[in-house]
């Protein structure tokens, strides 16, 4: 085995900004008892729009993590991001000022950048001329800006990156994460976060097909049912911390999981019949990348998309990768309650992932009855369920083609 071989990436530090919380704690909570998030739609200049239901943040105060001279400079998804890195560095404790500068990179996923930062700056240079667009407009913006602010913000020198995948590079990043600590980084910050309520961005959004339109929370996105009418959208998302893992076992930092295997493959824009093929390559170049028999699979969160052939797609795909096992597999999706928040999702499903392997228990699909349920799959429902899950299956499919599979593992003991 070859030293790059040899250097696993692994979990320390989880940080989430959620619909349904901030912080692990908050979000386990929610997510491990079902708890629906999804709401009106409140943000200011969206009222009017068509799209009435989705997962708002609430309660969320940067500034309690974050200096003020970087919020000033960055939009709304920047601050999630900003902030879940600072809760990820605080659960891992990691000693960042004692180690050297290019040892801890950063890579995040984003699927439109900063909208509502870029609006009000449009809307200046409109109404009131050049001389009152600030300085920031040309960064705020950028898909690249939580990338930047992040490592800025750390002194972080290593390897640094942004991917651009549609929502499937939520789980992308882990990947390109994972590769950049077996070539030597010590730690990478990785994971996605948005922000796309805002009047701009819910315009773009209206001409998404598979958006849900509907009007009542608990209707708005039940993914694998005869009920299913879209997506709900949702903002925040999740960064997480990873470290060589003989490092982190040395400096006594909990391995809480490993980045095991990963793999993509595109389909094009809502070919939904044609995901079909592409997730289930996805799901077995993943785990031939993690080693990993079908049978291994303990819990697969799912993509999810509440789109009938979508959902009919994802089902016969975990058919084709996984076999008889795929009926037999925990399946669960717990965006149906805070919403799919792009790129952010397949983040905060890692996360629910790690904590699921974690705590010992499956949480169901919010909003989502067993009796629902038209697909050939073992989706947990209602209640969370008791289990021992010990490699997690995580699947992310975008709105223009992409999919993507990835691979956790439970930590095996000290080494």
């Amino acid at each position: 085995m070859s030293a790059a071989a040899g250097r696993a990436a692994a979990v320390t530090g989880l940080g989430v900004v959620a619909p349904c919380g901030v912080g692990t704690d908050a979000f386990w909570k929610a997510a491990r008892e079902g708890l629906g998030c999804l709401d009106r739609v409140t943000r200011d200049g969206c009222e009017h729009f068509p799209l009435r239901v989705a997962g708002q943040v609430r309660d969320f105060d940067p500034a309690a993590l974050v200096e003020g001279r970087y919020l000033v400079q960055t939009d709304r998804f920047s601050h999630y991001a900003l902030a879940a890195a600072e809760l990820a560095l605080q659960e891992a404790r990691l000693p960042a000022s004692d180690m050297p500068p290019f040892a801890i990179g950063v890579v995040t996923a984003a699927g439109s950048g900063g909208g509502e930062f870029g609006q009000r700056e449009l809307q200046q240079l409109w109404g009131r001329g050049p001389g009152h667009v600030g300085p920031y407009q040309s960064i705020a913006w950028f898909y690249a800006a939580s990338t930047g602010q992040i490592s800025i913000r750390g002194g972080f020198k290593g390897p640094c990156a942004v991917v651009c995948a549609d929502e499937a590079g939520g789980l992308d990043a882990f990947g390109h994460a994972r590769r950049t600590v077996r070539r030597g980084a010590d730690a990478v910050l990785v994971g996605s976060t948005e922000a796309p309520l805002a009047p701009y961005s819910v315009v773009c959004q209206l001409g998404y097909a598979e958006l849900s339109l509907a009007r009542e929370p608990a209707r708005a996105y039940l993914p694998f049912t005869a009920d299913a009418r879209g997506f709900a959208p949702g903002e925040g998302g999740a960064i997480l911390l990873l470290e060589e893992e003989g490092a982190a076992r040395r400096r006594g930092a909990p391995v809480r999981a490993v980045v095991a295997g990963h793999a993509a493959t595109f389909t094009g824009p809502s070919m939904w019949e044609r995901s079909r093929e592409g997730l289930a390559q996805a799901i077995r170049g993943a785990l031939a990348d993690a080693r990993c028999a079908p049978e291994e699979i303990d819990v697969v969160f799912a993509d999810a998309l509440g789109v009938p052939a979508a959902d009919r797609a994802e089902a016969l795909a975990l058919a084709d990768a996984l076999g008889r096992h795929a009926a037999r597999v925990p399946v669960t999706a717990p965006k149906a309650g805070f919403g799919r928040a792009y790129c952010g999702a397949p983040a905060l499903d890692v996360a629910a992932a790690v904590l699921a392997m974690e705590r010992g228990v499956v949480p169901p699909t919010p909003y989502v009855t067993a009796t629902d349920v038209c697909h050939d799959l073992d989706l947990v429902t209602g209640c969370s369920r008791p289990a021992e899950p010990r490699t997690a299956l995580v699947l992310s499919r975008g709105l223009m083609g992409c999919n993507a599979a990835l691979v956790l593992r439970g930590p095996e003991g000290e080494i």
